[in-house]
């Protein structure tokens, strides 16, 4: 039951991105911002690459491989995380959906859509472009380290506890 539970977020998560990105190639200008508020745009452009746009040069082969591989490696550590651990449980499936969420657009299209664009212009500055599935990556990485962090401090006060001698 847990699995299927862990399985429809995934799906649901997928279908989010991917309904994002059809409604951004059906509805926006390729490469021209849309304003949403002065710092913030929709720009629809196609990221060949992975994050920032790196390893471009490797082609969309490569990077499908690349994401498969470490795809695996997420669902191993997934598989070995303590009985418990929601918060980890909820980071691993926002980032395994982040990363389906993508991996279909780079084996469909040979690269991923982007659609979100933070930017200050005073400063001559934008950030990279990014799209849902990279929120949830994002988002799911910070539970993870955040669950880790927890942990952590949960250990070191629990082994704390057991030192602490009592003066009456």
């Amino acid at each position: 039951m847990k699995q299927v539970k862990w399985t429809v977020l995934i799906v649901v998560l997928v279908g989010v991105d991917q309904l994002s990105k059809w409604l951004s190639e059906t509805y926006l200008p390729l490469e021209r911002p849309v304003e949403i508020i002065p710092f913030f745009d929709l720009f629809l452009t196609y990221n060949y690459g992975v994050a920032f746009s790196w390893l471009t040069f490797l082609g969309p082969y490569v990077l499908i491989a690349l994401t498969l591989a470490i795809m695996v490696f997420i669902f191993w550590l997934w598989r070995n995380l303590e009985a418990g651990r929601r918060i980890s449980e909820f980071g691993f499936a926002f980032v395994i959906g982040g990363a389906i969420g993508n991996l279909i657009d780079r084996i469909a299209e040979g690269r991923v859509v982007d659609m979100f664009l933070f930017h200050i212009e005073q400063w001559n500055f934008s950030f990279a472009v990014f799209n849902v599935a990279d929120i949830y990556i994002t988002v799911g990485a910070g539970l993870i380290i955040l669950d880790e962090v927890l942990e952590w401090r949960k250990g070191r006060n629990s082994a704390g506890n057991t030192n602490i001698e009592t003066h009456e």
